[in-house]
């Protein structure tokens, strides 16, 4: 069945947050709730982590808000979740595929890149595990994706299918175990780079940390 924002707005009770990046105001559809999107006899099947705007999602979008536009420049995002990073990076100009596996985090996907007229942003489901995406990308980019060590191998191996030659992987993710494991594996292929990012608000301070691959 074919996406109408029509029909997304009566399948899913919805607010809208604004994002200014750029002297753009966009606009993002993200649930009210995240009850129905929890299965309730195990709540980490699939639990919605793609439902929330992570702190990295802020750090990968404004790092895409200061890359130099290329509309020739293939940009992939993996684990696109509510699109923050992708979508705005779309609305200044890069050619940006977003990629998600659950059916719901798609509709939002498809949502919030048509209500801000995004027509460089292409959205596609992707399984990490059985990838069949067509083509190279010059920029692999996500935020908090190296969470769950059985992804460690499968991320690898998206790399290695999708990165361009010349290429680099930008990630942006907290501090965490499974990411220095994850990070220690790639090590023999590739260089790595790592800043450090801290978001301050009245209530915490929360580090990230941006890494930027490329190949040796």
């Amino acid at each position: 069945m074919q996406f109408t924002l029509e029909q997304f707005k009566q399948n899913y009770d919805t607010e809208i947050f604004p994002v200014k990046i750029k002297g753009h105001d966009l606009r993002f559809y993200k649930p009210q709730s995240i009850d129905r999107f929890i299965n309730p006899e195990d709540l980490m099947d699939d639990f919605p982590l793609w439902a929330k705007i992570w702190e990295a999602s802020v750090v990968l979008t404004q790092y895409m808000a200061d890359l130099p536009v290329d509309p020739h420049r293939r940009v992939l995002e993996l684990g696109a979740g509510l699109g923050v990073a992708g979508i705005s990076a779309a609305a200044l100009g890069h050619n940006v595929t977003l990629t998600e596996h659950n059916p719901d985090a798609l509709n939002f996907l498809r949502a919030n890149a048509a209500i801000n007229h995004c027509k460089n942003a292409t959205i596609q489901k992707l399984d990490w595990f059985e990838p069949q995406l067509e083509g190279h990308f010059d920029v692999i980019i996500g935020s908090e994706i190296v969470y769950q060590e059985r992804a460690v191998d499968a991320l690898g191996h998206l790399f290695q299918k999708y990165l361009a030659p010349q290429g680099k992987v930008v990630l942006s993710e907290r501090v965490r175990a499974t990411g220095a494991s994850f990070f220690e594996k790639m090590s023999p292929r590739y260089n790595i780079q790592a800043q450090k990012r801290i978001l301050r608000s009245k209530e915490k301070a929360e580090t990230v940390v941006l890494f930027k691959l490329t190949l040796k």
